[in-house]
């Protein structure tokens, strides 16, 4: 008989979860609700919050808006959106992960402490969260996103590296080994760990999940950036793992001779949808 086991150490992180219930909270009170970006990167879940009146809207569209609530989700915001907001007679419902909110503060400290210096971002050009803290130093901090990149700085100046809060550990001492191997004994180099251990612990459980069961299939939106870091790590334990979105996309030629399938997700993935796609394999496959 087949055996399906829904990972407990996945699905939202203290962040999304907190942004999302303050969605439902306003909502409740049966007014409109803006939410600027996707409230999280699972769009299953934005369907969810939008049946229920959330409008997602983007930067354009807040700039036409006035005296409404608007929610800045777990990713952050650069100071021009609070500026925005201000400008516009926009209450904002601040659902920025505490997380990212000590980040931002810390790279505006040093930004504000030594402007001449390279702050550099180990992190995903254009995500939400790294456009955040870009914004913290007036556009002016130097964004890696892989180890590649890392060889155009410029070694003879003083470097100040920081990670987005969802980037590879691994990854990211990889960055910091280079750095120290390759800066001029005249410059200051400071590395800061600021990868979110929320994320950093999932890597070896679900590592551990995936070597379990024959089958993974890894329950999480395209878009997410830490989907993608614990997707792969799936896949480099075990090659029988399936990224999803939703149950629609199972393909029931892959439970052919499998006894043990392990549903999990990203730290954006809603413990709903995993059970949904428990549920699905249990009533068609």
């Amino acid at each position: 008989m087949l055996q399906i086991e829904i990972d407990n150490g996945s699905g939202f992180c203290f962040g999304v979860t907190t942004a999302i219930q303050k969605a439902e909270e306003e909502l409740a009170g049966g007014k409109t609700l803006y939410c600027l970006g996707d409230i999280v990167h699972n769009g299953m879940e934005c369907e969810r919050l939008r049946s229920m009146g959330l409008v997602t809207i983007n930067h354009d569209d807040m700039e036409r808006l006035h005296d409404v609530k608007v929610l800045l989700r777990a990713h952050g915001e650069p100071p021009e959106t609070y500026e925005l907001a201000r400008r516009n007679n926009i209450e904002i419902i601040d659902a920025t992960c505490p997380v990212v909110l000590q980040l931002q503060r810390r790279i505006k400290r040093q930004y504000d402490t030594n402007p001449e210096a390279q702050i550099v971002i180990f992190g995903k050009n254009g995500h939400a969260e790294v456009l955040g803290l870009v914004g913290q130093t007036q556009s002016h901090a130097i964004v890696v996103e892989q180890f590649e990149d890392v060889k155009q700085l410029d070694f003879s100046r003083d470097i100040y590296l920081y990670s987005q809060t969802t980037k590879s550990l691994d990854e990211f001492h990889r960055i910091i080994s280079y750095i120290q191997s390759h800066i001029s004994p005249s410059a200051v180099f400071k590395s800061f760990d600021t990868i979110c251990r929320q994320v950093a612990n999932r890597m070896p459980n679900i590592s551990n999940f995936a070597t379990r069961h024959d089958l993974i299939l890894f329950v999480c939106g395209r878009k997410s950036s830490n989907g993608k870091v614990l997707f792969n790590e799936c896949l480099r334990v075990n090659p029988n793992s399936h990224l999803i979105e939703g149950p629609g996309e199972i393909d029931s030629s892959w439970l052919k001779g499998i006894r043990t399938v392990g549903i999990c997700g990203a730290t954006s993935t809603p413990k709903w949808l995993m059970e949904q796609c428990r549920d699905y394999i249990m009533e068609n496959l």
